[in-house]
């Protein structure tokens, strides 16, 4: 009897797990497609430059305050999964208001911040749910496998709402597939618990030692993307993108992997050294195929690296034994900072400064950015790395014996 009731037990916890992962799988690639229709809308509208930069300064803004506000409500003025439900309601609101007030300037404005909110708003509290259901040794190998269902997800979505020319049919393609991810939650739903509470405030989270070591390297590299990736010609970048999104789909999965096993503090390090070796060599020989190549192939590692570990496993992990929301709410700043970098900067620094001198810099500014990881602490617990060490050396051992064996 006993044994019946810790199956079911187990069953339900599977099922709660599947809805936070299917939860946070749906708000991804929901959200990147959405992103792509909203600049379809801004174009379709248009906009002058400076009320498109207004545009995207509410919307990047929406998603911020969104998410630091979420994060602050989580467990203390309203559950999760209330808060959750109340989020997922948005997106359905915010993917079919277009059809309802159209695409003039003004309500452009309004379209772009509330999409911002509708995504802002739940995802710490859905980052923390991760991060509960997932223990450390394990967390960066789901993270991985995360990343790259968003990835593949993304893909398969866009190319679904592609063949529907009609803007109005691809905004009703996004309500429905967030109202699947409502539905989804509804019936699979976590318990309704306040769980671990965001015990921390803002200002403590960023004054500790630990958070900012890891934090400083995230917004370096953030920044260095957004900056340097509007010096790629258009040609370039659409030649290159399949292959560095196979690959970076791949390489979260491995990196993910690794990160369990030898910890996220060395992979990381991994993912800037590459980087750096790869905008070195654009800074050094920009316009060859070659260097595009090397970097391509580089970037989209590191990528596959850092979206497995930075966006979806550190933050937890950093947040210890108390709600990982605020952790996550911060964590995810620098990436949005970095969208809103490079929409703003793409216009203008084009043709306006040297690929050679560009690239070298981030090239030194990457490998910079290291130190802090090496006074860094490991967040993976050290008895898990050298037990894991251990047991493949143990492995190794009976291989080699075995086949020694043979041989005699």
């Amino acid at each position: 009897m006993q044994n019946l009731e810790f199956l079911a037990n187990l069953s339900v916890t599977k099922a709660r797990f599947l809805a936070i992962l299917f939860s946070v799988f749906n708000a991804f690639t929901w959200y990147v497609v959405a992103f792509e229709t909203l600049s379809r809308v801004v174009n379709e509208a248009g906009t002058q430059t400076y009320e498109m930069n207004v545009t995207w300064f509410l919307h990047f803004g929406g998603v911020a305050i969104a998410a630091l506000i979420g994060a602050r409500l989580s467990n203390r003025v309203i559950s999760r999964n209330n808060l959750l439900l109340v989020w997922m309601f948005l997106g359905i609101v915010s993917s079919l208001l277009p059809l309802a007030i159209g695409a003039s300037s003004t309500s452009v404005l309004a379209i772009s911040f509330l999409l911002g909110t509708a995504f802002g708003l739940g995802l710490p509290s859905c980052m923390g749910y991760f991060s509960d259901f997932t223990v450390i040794e394990k967390r960066a190998w789901f993270g991985g496998i995360m990343y790259f269902a968003i990835g593949l997800g993304t893909f398969l979505l866009w190319t679904t709402i592609i063949p529907f020319t009609n803007l109005s049919q691809q905004l009703v393609v996004l309500a429905i597939w967030r109202s699947f991810g409502l539905m989804v939650f509804l019936f699979l739903r976590p318990e309704n618990a306040k769980g671990k509470v965001p015990k921390s405030s803002y200002a403590s989270i960023v004054r500790e030692r630990g958070f900012l070591l890891y934090l400083i390297p995230w917004v370096m590299f953030c920044l260095i993307d957004s900056l340097t990736r509007s010096l790629f010609p258009a040609e370039t970048v659409r030649s290159l993108s399949i292959v560095g999104s196979a690959i970076t789909g791949v390489m979260s999965l491995v990196g993910g992997l690794f990160a369990d096993r030898l910890g996220r503090k060395r992979v990381i390090m991994v993912g800037f050294i590459m980087l750096g070796i790869g905008y070195a060599a654009l800074g050094t020989f920009p316009e060859l195929t070659s260097s595009q190549y090397l970097f391509t192939v580089l970037g989209s590692i590191a990528w596959g690296i850092f979206g497995a570990v930075f966006l979806m496993t550190l933050w937890g992990d950093l947040a210890e034994n108390e709600g990982a929301e605020k952790f996550y709410a911060i964590g995810g700043l620098p990436y949005l900072l970095s969208g809103f970098v490079q929409l703003l900067v793409s216009p203008y620094i084009r043709g306006a400064v040297s690929p050679y001198a560009t690239f070298s810099f981030a090239s030194f500014f990457l490998f910079i950015a290291v130190f802090p990881l090496w006074l860094a602490q490991e967040t993976l617990p050290e008895k898990t790395i050298q037990n894991r060490l251990l047991r493949k050396y143990v492995e190794d051992a009976k291989k080699t014996k075995k086949r020694l064996g043979g041989e005699k």
